[in-house]
């Protein structure tokens, strides 16, 4: 059984993670990269589905562990009736081949330890053919593996390549595990204690560029080096997160595939990168989503495969059981499919965030960001499936109204500075004013004094915490702060914040059954409250929120406040990227709008407040 969400630290080498446990057990790697077919699959089954375990023979979970300062290199220690031993793990960044690299190092005393090596390729599926030798061989069909170790390797029943030594003090036993195409030469033997070094002074290097001088700067720090390690270096593209299926509410049906690219990410990646001083990154991932969305703007998509591919497809894999019996275990994203008006807004204010931090225009970006106007001018209105992917009926929600009015902001804005275009970015201004005065009008709640959902709804929605910090309104609107506080009262459970409440018939996204409280949203809370002058009571948010970290700073999706657990897959770069930003924000930064609208054209109420208006219940 796959241990506890947050019992888990990651490795990666910029092209995949690897999950390790508190138990030595690497329990998830997918190679060649993010979205390949797990080779170790035991976090969603058993050790039968791919594992491997380097730890005490007495077993149990380690003493201590901690990363190597400000690096992704993992050292665990247990600490044993004959002595203490320590296990560094890593994964270099990615030459030709994937390494991932375990170093067993004898700290006191003498220990015994077992290496339990299964391979089980295809989420658990396909046993390699394994060849005893110098090194270990294992292949199927495309993939093949060496393990390089100083130490005999035996083949045991189930198909589990074992070592057992011992390790005394001063004592180093390295294992190198290399991935390879099967239909391609074998590397050449990689050198542990070099892969070691070269992996520190990357992470060392990197990690110094960052620019942050507020009150966490190592929450911050290892934030940052999550969202790199998240990152896809070919493509510049950012994984949503390492895993798949990893539930949403322990034991229900809410398992989705994060191991791609989501567009709704993108300027709260680019204002996290370019704050802390990552401008590479963030020019990466601008020339990532330029690939991306380059064609018909009616068929962007919400999310593409990290490479920038359109086409992920959603299956089940049925011979995994799940994560503590949650199923279907799923592969792939149907949500790819699903119309989220919102991510056009998102795409040309993420373009407007990269010119605005000082990275050079590009024709190309222009191009794109005119053939994404002229869509909006026709379909802003349209209902939609909203940013929280729901699986139930299209609604015309307040989130992706707002989002349209912001991608047409951002272009007027960069339009406004060039004269050519005077006579077109007076009808795109009308257009802004036409959007903002239909959603204040008919997206909003006078007599409770909030936004909803969507129109027509009671319900509330915590993307509606977005409003003023896409400058939709100011921060001191009474419709903003009554928003927040409604927030606040009706999706908070435990203090953290729900996506949105239950439909009538207790469903949230065409499922049944509940999820935890979302973390992003939770700093999304702690913006707002910073913004309407509640500070203190701001700063207790994210203590708080900073708590629900794992002992290594992680965080998962979402939380489980029942449980105390963190729950969804892992580690999520959104929650990463909320706490970058809040951080932020809280250290001095102001939270308002990156371009907070003219007074003109964010007035303080539009149309008739006491209008009837169609309400449905939920």
């Amino acid at each position: 059984m796959a241990q506890r969400i947050e019992d888990y630290g990651i490795i990666g080498d910029l092209h995949s993670v690897a999950l390790v446990g508190r138990d030595g057990a690497i329990d998830w790697l997918s190679l060649p990269r993010f979205d390949s077919p797990a080779c170790f699959a035991a976090l969603l089954g058993t050790p039968e589905h791919g594992t491997w375990r380097i730890a005490p023979a007495s077993g149990g979970p380690c003493t201590t562990r901690r990363y190597r300062e400000d690096t992704l290199i993992l050292e665990t220690e247990w600490t044993t009736s004959d002595g203490t031993v320590r296990v560094t793990d890593l994964m270099p960044p990615r030459d030709e081949v994937a390494d991932v690299v375990r170093v067993v190092e004898g700290v006191s005393g003498r220990v015994a330890v077992e290496s339990d090596l299964r391979l089980r390729f295809d989420y658990g599926s396909v046993e390699p053919w394994v060849t005893l030798g110098d090194p270990v061989t294992a292949v199927a069909g495309p993939d093949a593996v060496t393990l390089d170790a100083p130490v005999p390797t035996t083949r045991e029943r189930g198909g589990v390549l074992r070592s057992r030594f011992e390790v005394a003090a001063g004592q180093r036993v390295p294992f190198v595990l290399t991935w390879h195409q099967s239909y391609e030469p074998a590397p050449a033997r990689r050198d542990a204690d070099r892969l070691l070094a070269d992996t520190e002074r990357f992470w060392t290097d990197w990690t110094a560029q960052a620019r942050y001088d507020g009150r966490w700067p190592d929450a911050v720090r290892r934030s940052l080096i999550t969202l790199k390690a998240l990152s896809y270096a070919p493509s510049g593209g950012i994984a949503a997160a390492a895993t798949t299926s990893l539930p949403e509410a322990l034991g229900g049906e809410r398992n989705w595939d994060y191991r791609f690219c989501w567009l709704r990410d993108a300027a709260f990646t680019l204002q996290a990168l370019v704050g802390t001083g990552y401008l590479d990154e963030a020019r990466a991932w601008r020339e990532w989503l330029l690939r991306a969305v380059a064609g018909d703007p009616a068929d962007l998509q919400i999310m593409y495969g990290i490479d920038g591919r359109r086409r992920i497809p959603e299956t089940t894999v049925d011979w995994l059981p799940g994560y503590e019996g949650s199923r279907p275990v799923r592969v792939g994203n149907a949500a790819a499919g699903q119309l989220q008006l919102d991510v056009w807004g998102e795409v040309l204010d993420c373009l407007h965030v990269a010119r605005e931090a000082g990275l050079a225009p590009t024709d190309d970006a222009w191009t794109l960001q005119r053939a994404l106007l002229d869509f909006l001018e026709g379909h802003w209105d349209d209902v939609d499936n909203g940013v929280w992917e729901v699986r139930g009926p299209r609604r015309p929600f307040v989130h992706s109204r707002v989002m349209a009015w912001v991608g047409v902001d951002r272009v007027t804005r960069t339009a406004a500075q060039n004269a050519a275009l005077e006579g077109a970015v007076g009808r795109w201004r009308a257009l802004a004013d036409r959007i903002h005065a239909d959603v204040c009008a008919q997206g909003f709640d006078p007599e409770r004094n909030t936004f909803t959902q969507f129109y027509g709804s009671e319900g509330l929605d915590a993307a509606l915490l977005l409003i003023p910090r896409v400058g939709f309104l100011p921060w001191d609107d009474p419709r903003v702060v009554g928003t927040v506080e409604a927030v606040q009262r009706e999706l908070c459970e435990d203090g953290f914040v729900l996506r949105y409440a239950p439909y009538a018939d207790g469903r949230v996204d065409g499922l049944p059954g509940t999820e935890g409280a979302f973390i992003a949203c939770s700093f999304w809370l702690a913006d707002a409250l910073h913004g309407i002058g509640r500070t203190k009571e701001a700063e207790e948010l994210f203590e708080r929120l900073l708590g629900l970290r794992n002992d290594l700073g992680l965080l998962a999706e979402e939380y489980d406040s029942a449980s105390r657990r963190q729950v969804g897959n892992f580690p999520q770069a959104f929650s990463h990227v909320g706490l970058v930003n809040t951080a932020r924000h809280l250290s001095g930064s102001e939270p308002a709008a990156d371009v907070p609208p003219p007074a003109e054209r964010a007035p303080r109420s539009d149309g008739d407040p006491h209008a009837p208006r169609a309400k449905e219940h939920r």
